[in-house]
């Protein structure tokens, strides 16, 4: 008796009998072929909050009922998912931010977008420190700066690709989070993926060149990758004067000559080398569990930045009408005779009858 009490106020015109077939001037009811796919569906699945006209324990009219979906209450019980024209939190620029009607309530902000917020946050913040570290190298303000942008030139050059990235992708994130662009989360989410290969390789290349015969490669790379240029600047910058000595490999300069003092770089660069590379894998490696946050908060909550999931709209093909719901209550009609007999039937069927005042009155949009 629970599924015909659920439907008993179920507010669409219903056949004037339980009998699935029509007799006298009543036409007949169209195929599930030319009406909506909702009818395949039972009407006890929807919940009666989307029909009934008492709410609260009292009548309320047309005009007052509940609106039709989605806003900051759309997850408590019984409430309607699906949103209505005015909803506070229908996708796009909204709000007071955007509006001149001081009447619009403010916007509540969901677990979910703080916890995006607080994440988006986190990027904003070590991609900006990290681009101001690279810049600040490449400029040549930091002690020995030149060192790491003649030696470590190719670590660098990613590592600032990869700090501009995660500005972009985090200015990508503010927009879908401010604004609730589905959207843009989406392409938040998916470019998070790419700032973490940035991000990673850096790490991977210093740690191995640090670990794998760094002699070698510091060997190699005063050989034949410096040039004059690049071995004067070491030098200039370590205080030291050739490879192993100023007849080995030196870049002749005021302070680089046949007769200077000034011992070889090998030893001075090798050390140094040792510890910003240390320093580099040690600061990338320790920010992949953070930048996993991130990833991880936009994959789960980018489709709550509002109390509803999705856009909200339903497929046009399931867009319940009149004949959509003959159909449907005729169905339900030869369930009630089968389950409960035509007596049951006959009283829940007209019940709905004397409520389907209300879909004649509503607004057309209301009906889809």
């Amino acid at each position: 008796m629970s599924t015909g009490i659920r439907l008993s106020n179920f507010n669409t015109p219903t056949p004037s009998s339980p009998s699935p077939t029509s007799t006298g001037n009543t036409p007949p009811l169209p195929t599930a072929d030319s009406s909506s796919l909702s009818i395949n569906y039972l009407p006890a699945k929807f919940g009666a909050s989307l029909v009934s006209r008492r709410r609260y324990g009292k009548e309320v009219s047309v005009s007052e009922m509940p609106k039709r979906g989605g806003g900051r209450e759309a997850f408590r019980a019984n409430e309607p998912r699906m949103p209505g024209a005015h909803d506070e939190d229908y996708d796009g620029a909204q709000g007071a931010w955007f509006g001149t009607d001081s009447k619009k309530p403010l916007l509540r902000w969901t677990r979910f977008k703080w916890i995006m917020f607080v994440a988006n946050v986190s990027l904003t913040i070590y991609s900006l420190s990290a681009l101001i570290f690279c810049l600040l190298t490449w400029f040549l303000v930091w002690d020995r700066a030149d060192v790491v942008r003649v030696g470590n030139r190719e670590e660098l050059i990613i590592s600032t690709f990869a700090a501009c990235m995660g500005i972009v992708t985090s200015l990508i994130g503010w927009a879908g989070i401010l604004l609730n662009n589905r959207g843009f989360l989406a392409w938040y989410s998916f470019l998070l993926w790419i700032c973490f290969a940035f991000l990673v390789t850096p790490g991977y290349i210093t740690y191995k060149k640090r670990t794998f015969n760094l002699e070698g490669k510091l060997n190699s790379q005063w050989s034949q990758s410096l040039g004059a240029a690049g071995r004067l600047s070491i030098q200039d910058q370590l205080e030291c004067c050739g490879y192993f000595s100023p007849f080995v490999l030196a870049t002749v300069s005021q302070s680089c000559y046949a007769r200077s003092i000034l011992p070889g770089c090998k030893g001075v660069y090798m050390r140094y080398e040792r510890i910003i590379l240390q320093r580099w894998y040690i600061v990338a490696f320790s920010l992949v569990p953070l930048h996993l946050f991130v990833m991880i908060s936009a994959l789960l909550c980018s489709n709550h930045v509002t109390y509803r999931f999705g856009k909200g709209m339903t497929p046009k093909a399931y867009r319940l009408d009149l004949s959509s719901m003959a159909v449907l209550m005729d169905n339900y009609a030869n369930h009630l005779v089968e389950q409960y007999g035509n007596d049951v039937a006959s009283e829940v069927l007209a019940k709905s009858k004397s409520n389907s005042l209300y879909l004649d009155a509503a607004p057309y949009e209301n009906r889809h």
